[in-house]
């Protein structure tokens, strides 16, 4: 899965990358410093079943770290985003053909306000910087529908599609799959119509389902960034407080030795020798942690992934009683997949082969046989039967 950065420019959204991926990607206060897409790896956290059954796990797709299951998720962080970016404007064209295959948005806002919609210093409103960028991507997605949309009509006429047919093809590049269509139009009520604000009703409520937003409310170590989470947070957005910057220089020190931190936490130990002005950055940040409770940062991937888009962790084997592969590796894997995803969709992602050749599956913690439809559970351990 993917998940994209996005952010007017100067927002922090490189920084938020970096801090999630630890990928070296260029930061600096001038608008469009990121004109290439970033890609990195980040990770969200889950119980690793290492610690319930006793012996120490060999993961190949994912990490493991004290009894977590790191589980990696794709993050791609885009160009900055201003007004008038589905005309084309700024780095509009490339940023948006960047979200294409991403499942969710993480949209890093400038909660302090100090900066304009184009992310020169200024007055700024974070409530409208995610207005805009909602927005722009509903124009985006307006103009893609819009693409030969007058001809639908007629093939809709002669049978020849339906109107939930011709808004998955129009947008199966975006990942629209036909269940979606019927169930955006559905909750509208709609049929077959040319009229621009029908159809933009459509694209938003589409890009609701199909590409939704998380708002990185961040810059909280500013005093002035209070009121701005506040006034994002009444207005009923999926929205986390965050400090990138902070989280940052917390996994570099950790990196180099200096300190013991776990990304998430709410606290870290100096280990190292630390200088004196670098002591006193870490001794402010402490202060943040202490006052709420983290950085925000590894807290919002974890949240888009499990909570935002209802996904669930589920660790495949071989061997029911060892949990582990035929090398005796284990919980070798950990898969994520959608909150009701069945056995059969877990031997699907294993291997198309393993699918076609399944008889059924054993839960490993009961030893009893499952079916092909039976729904799992978040952090089962599963072994596929062929």
């Amino acid at each position: 899965m993917k998940v994209a950065v996005v952010g007017k420019p100067s927002s922090g959204k490189t920084t938020f990358f970096s801090a999630a991926t630890l990928v070296d990607a260029e930061i600096s206060a001038r608008p469009f410093t990121t004109i290439k897409p970033n890609h990195g790896t980040a990770y969200v956290r889950a119980p690793c079943p290492c610690k319930e059954l006793g012996r120490p796990c060999n993961p190949r797709n994912s990490k493991c770290e004290d009894g977590v299951r790191l589980v990696p998720v794709q993050v791609v962080d885009v160009a900055g985003l201003v007004p008038g970016a589905h005309d084309g404007r700024g780095m509009g064209n490339q940023f948006l053909a960047d979200l294409a295959d991403a499942q969710a948005l993480i949209h890093v806002v400038d909660a302090s306000g100090r900066l304009d919609t184009e992310g020169n210093a200024g007055n700024g409103d974070p409530v409208a910087d995610a207005e805009m960028l909602e927005n722009e991507v509903d124009y985006w997605m307006l103009g893609i529908l819009k693409k030969g949309w007058s001809g639908v009509a007629r093939r809709i006429e002669m049978h020849q599609t339906t109107l939930e047919e011709a808004i998955q093809k129009q947008f199966s590049g975006l990942g629209v799959s036909l269940e979606d269509a019927k169930e955006v139009v559905r909750s509208l009520g709609m049929s077959f119509t040319e009229d621009e604000s029908e159809l933009f009703r459509l694209v938003s409520s589409l890009r609701k389902k199909c590409k939704p937003i998380a708002v990185a409310a961040n810059k909280m170590d500013l005093p002035s960034a209070s009121a701005g989470l506040e006034a994002l947070n009444a207005t009923g957005r999926f929205v986390v407080p965050t400090c990138a910057e902070a989280e940052l220089a917390l996994r570099r020190a950790a990196q180099k030795g200096l300190i013991r931190y776990v990304p998430g936490a709410s606290s870290f130990e100096v280990v190292g020798g630390v200088p004196e002005q670098q002591g006193k950055a870490l001794g402010f940040i402490a202060s943040l942690l202490g006052q709420f409770g983290g950085t925000g940062v590894q807290e919002l991937v974890d949240k888009v992934v499990y909570d935002f888009l209802g996904l669930i962790v589920v660790y495949p084997v071989e061997d029911e009683t060892h949990w582990c592969d035929k090398k005796g590796n284990v919980l070798p894997d950990a898969f994520l997949l959608p909150n009701g995803s069945t056995a059969l969709d877990l031997a699907k992602k294993v291997h198309t082969e393993v699918a076609e050749k399944m008889k059924g599956a054993v839960d490993c913690r009961t030893r009893r046989k499952i079916g092909k439809d039976h729904v799992l559970r978040n952090n089962d351990v599963v072994r596929i039967l062929v």
